[in-house]
Formats: structure tokens, C-alpha cells, sequence
């Protein structure tokens, strides 16, 4: 099975500046409160300087009107994308596996080639 390689996706808190906090004119202090967060907290995930978490990705399925996992899959995506151009996987090599293990290959499964 042929491999999609991903393009550059936006991390999580440039949807968040740029869907919610400069759509509707929010700061960053006003919808920290309406998550129930301390705005550093926020802030950090806007600047992508921290990853979107589970707890993170509730509340803001439960403030914004969005999916969990929306916000755990755009974060997800970032995060193999980095890992794909910045981790040297030249060393990785397949591990060959009984043919009881095999049919899980064969699933359809996302990811990018390094």
C-alpha cells in the first residue's frame, strides 16, 4: 500500500487564532475563561508552542461546538508531520512478523513517508 505523504498542516491553535479568536474579535484572556483555562495555558496552544491534549480538545469541542476529535486528529497530523522532518529514520528497519500478525498490514492506516 502506497503511503500519503502530508503537507505542512497547521497546528491546532492556528485554527483557534484564526477560525475563533479573529473570527469573532475573542482575546485570548476571554476564551481561556469560557474554556476554563488560565489564558497562559491557551495562549501557548495558539502560538504552538504546546499540543493540543485530550483534556484541551474536550473543552473546546464543548465551547466551540466542534468534534474531540477534530481537534486530536489536526493536532495528531502536526505532530507525524514534524516528526517526519525532523526524526532521521534511516535505522528503522521491518520487523518480520508471523503471518498471524500480517493481516493488520493490509488495513488501511494513515501516515506519511519520512
Amino acid at each position: 500500500m502506497a503511503l500519503k505523504r502530508m503537507h505542512n498542516p497547521a497546528h491546532p491553535g492556528e485554527i483557534i487564532a484564526e477560525n475563533y479568536l479573529a473570527a469573532t474579535g475573542m482575546s485570548i484572556r476571554e476564551l481561556a475563561g469560557q474554556l476554563g483555562v488560565a489564558p497562559s495555558t491557551l495562549s501557548r496552544v495558539v502560538n504552538g508552542s504546546a499540543r493540543v491534549t485530550a483534556e484541551m480538545a474536550i473543552r473546546l469541542s464543548k465551547s466551540l461546538g466542534t468534534s474531540v476529535e477534530s481537534w486530536l486528529n489536526m493536532q495528531n497530523n502536526y505532530d507525524v508531520w514534524i516528526a517526519s522532518q525532523t526524526v532521521d529514520f534511516s535505522a528503522v528497519r521491518k520487523v518480520k512478523l508471523p503471518q498471524s500478525l500480517r493481516v493488520a498490514e493490509e488495513q488501511p492506516r494513515p501516515s506519511c513517508d519520512p
